[in-house]
């Protein structure tokens, strides 16, 4: 498999508070690598440090063999190619479906609106929402939501996509459907970078799957090894609560 994201020594702080202690870590394409650990342990700023969301203090990453912490890396551009999807959605309640879904490919790929048009509403069969296309968003089920969110993020045609977090802010009832759009998008071979407290989904679905805890990768492995038969006492205690 060909290496798509290459990150070395890798740190963040906010203020005098290190979040990020000299992460290093490598992505293959079509592989699904889910992120687990204790709330504050790093997760989401990593994410977030990957798509340019935060900045970096030190380290490096390499998309593609491209050093995005360059003051040269044009970041919209770079933005096409890593899509994300986060917790709280973070759609246009003033527009609706398919106007949140074709916003940048027409603004930022010069896209054609017919075009985007068409190509909106093949992301959203694909998510089962195809028949809300022109539904206004503040109508829609936070599930719902999410998946028109996971489509959107299609728009792009990315090479890898983030979830932080993607099941956290919905209800129980709701969860199944989006995590089957992911379980769809790993069958694909979208290469994937999930946050998540969905064990069963990271154990059933990741390549990878990597324990986080104080700004640190404590343990990095496939999921029958994390989860049943993890080498750290940290990665223990924590999956003991989910057992």
């Amino acid at each position: 498999m060909n290496k798509i994201l290459e990150i070395k020594n890798l740190k963040k702080s906010f203020s005098t508070q290190e979040v990020l202690k000299d992460i290093s870590l490598n992505i293959y394409e079509k592989e699904v690598v889910c992120i687990i650990g204790p709330s504050g342990s790093g997760k989401s700023t990593f994410l977030r440090c990957i798509n340019l969301l935060e900045d970096v203090d030190s380290g490096s990453i390499n998309f593609n063999g491209i050093d995005i912490t360059s003051d040269k890396v044009d970041i919209n551009k770079l933005r096409t190619h890593i899509g994300m999807v986060f917790q709280s959605f973070n759609l246009f309640n003033n527009k609706n479906v398919i106007e949140n879904l074709t916003l940048a490919p027409i603004k930022i790929l010069k896209m054609d609106k017919a075009e985007a048009n068409n190509l909106a509403l093949e992301n959203l069969d694909k998510v089962g929402m195809k028949d809300f296309a022109y539904r206004s968003v503040d109508t829609l089920s936070g599930g719902q939501k999410q998946r028109v969110a996971i489509a959107r993020a299609l728009m792009m045609n990315p090479k890898i996509l983030l979830f932080d977090e993607p099941t956290s802010a919905l209800d129980p009832m709701v969860v199944g459907e989006v995590l089957s759009v992911m379980r769809d998008l790993a069958k694909s071979g979208m290469t994937m970078i999930v946050v998540t407290h969905e064990m069963s989904f990271a154990n059933s679905v990741a390549s990878r799957v990597i324990y986080m805890d104080e700004g640190m990768i404590i343990e990095d492995d496939l999921p029958e090894v994390i989860f049943k038969n993890p080498k750290n006492e940290k990665t223990r205690s924590f999956l003991a609560n989910f057992i």
